[in-house]
């Protein structure tokens, strides 16, 4: 093997193993909850994990303990895929079947709440890692008994609110929906499902119409952490604030498979089948635009599955490159030769 040889492969070997180790990137996460009106897990971090204040909130840790309210931020299904009703069963739905999070299930008339009115009204998702998507919001229907465990069909067939790429403001999903009429003690349900990824999120939301029906005991009133105690909190938390995926098994397996497919385009050479990773992200529409121009940056603040592909296309275009430049070089050379 001739000097110029070896340093062409030596320098295409030496970019080569910089193209595998971008492989190790993996989608982002759209973690978050109901910021107003606030989720159950929410309000219940608010409280303090290691001490809540309320009965709900102390029932709750006593079923599953504290780190469910640190990870207050991760009621979710990784591998969803919009078949919310087919893969949550009647009874579950606050935990998102998820047994880490099984005490949001608790049927009690004392979850802390907030008040609420029939009509327009402006709603607040909190986003520790922003992502495109689209937020459904469902009520439970008149006649609602809290004391019993929430169905499917306590809530309505469509939801009174939802919204694509809503606008993001101080962190938060900001959004609004014109609420139905009701009365007394009511839940509503979101569904995050992200445009991404399979992977939703899902909050409920306790809210009272008007006041509290005479002769019971009003719940506690909701609120929502503060920034400070989002922060503070992030230490004891299993969940990347950053917004890194691979949180459940599904999503680590789904993570896995997508790597090998990527290294696999990259050894073979096609340096296109690497960048699409057939799945490229959808177009990017107004709500996204809006998004952009408040400042926020998604490949900053979690980025899109895209950002992956982007980073393995360019190592491999620059290995491929190196290796075609090294290639005339040495054609160069030879001609010298030649001549």
């Amino acid at each position: 093997m001739t000097a110029r040889r070896k340093v062409a492969v030596a320098a295409v070997l030496g970019i080569a193993p910089l193209a595998l180790t971008t492989l190790s990137v993996t989608p982002a996460a759209a973690h978050g909850s109901m910021q107003d009106p606030v989720s159950r897990i929410t309000a219940c971090f608010a409280e303090g994990p290691e001490s809540p204040d309320s009965a709900a909130c102390k029932a709750l840790v006593a079923a599953g303990g504290t780190q469910p309210l640190y990870d207050w931020n991760e009621v979710n299904i990784g591998e969803a895929a919009g078949r919310h009703r087919q893969i949550i069963p009647d009874g579950k739905l606050c935990s998102a079947n998820r047994a880490k999070y099984q005490g949001l299930n608790a049927p009690r008339a004392d979850w802390p709440s907030s008040p609420m009115k029939a009509g327009n009204n402006t709603f607040r998702w909190r986003a520790t890692a922003p992502h495109l998507g689209t937020l459904e919001l469902y009520i439970t229907k008149a006649g609602y008994k809290p004391t019993k465990a929430l169905k499917w069909s306590d809530l309505g067939a469509q939801p009174f609110a939802k919204v694509t790429n809503p606008r993001l403001v101080n962190g938060s999903y900001v959004f609004e929906g014109k609420v139905p009429k009701r009365t007394g003690r009511h839940l509503i349900y979101s569904i995050l499902q992200r445009s991404d990824s399979p992977e939703a999120f899902y909050t409920c939301s306790d809210v009272v119409f008007g006041k509290s029906t005479a002769g019971t005991t009003p719940a506690p009133a909701a609120k929502a952490p503060t920034e400070n105690e989002i922060k503070q909190a992030t230490t004891n938390s299993s969940v990347d604030h950053g917004g890194k995926g691979g949180d459940t098994p599904a999503e680590k397996k789904a993570n896995a498979a997508h790597v090998a497919q990527q290294t696999s385009a990259v050894s073979g050479g096609d340096a296109k089948a690497a960048q699409d990773g057939g799945n490229a992200p959808e177009t990017q529409n107004a709500g996204t635009t809006e998004l952009a121009t408040q400042g926020e940056n998604l490949a900053e603040t979690g980025g899109s599955s895209s950002t992956t592909y982007i980073a393995i296309g360019g190592a491999a275009a620059l290995a491929l490159g190196a290796a075609g430049m090294f290639g005339a070089a040495r054609r160069r050379a030879t001609g010298r030769a030649a001549r």
